[in-house]
């Protein structure tokens, strides 16, 4: 399989994976339901959760009985972006396709609104 499709399936994977942690509301949700959920196996599920973690969303791990994952943060994010940020997640957005997740179309209709709000384009 070409990489570069596998590295969309594996964002794809990642946004459901934090949509899926949100909508868990700070409860942790065991890896084995995350990989059934998800369609792969507990270590892909598991390496997905590290990677997240380790580019800097909020997640918690326990292990051990009543252990699992969860998402810290629950609320909105307010962000200051200049022009070329909003485009460069824009383009991002475009390439995976913007409807791949409600999380994505949200972030695409945000950011397109964004842009016209600063050119005055309404």
């Amino acid at each position: 399989m070409d990489p570069g499709h596998l590295a969309l399936r594996r964002v794809e994977r990642h946004q459901r994976l934090v949509e899926r942690l949100h909508a868990a509301r700070g409860r942790r949700v065991e890896i084995a339901e995350l990989a059934r959920e998800l369609g792969v196996s507990t270590r892909t599920a598991a390496r997905d959760v590290e990677r997240l973690r380790l580019s800097g969303v909020p997640i918690e791990t326990r292990q051990g009985r009543h252990g699992g994952v969860s998402l810290r943060a629950a609320g909105s994010v307010t962000v200051t972006l200049d022009f070329p940020e909003v485009a460069a997640l824009l383009a991002s957005l475009a390439t995976l396709g913007p409807t791949v997740s409600d999380s994505a179309a949200a972030a695409m209709r945000t950011l397109a609104e964004a842009i016209q709000d600063l050119s005055g384009d309404r």
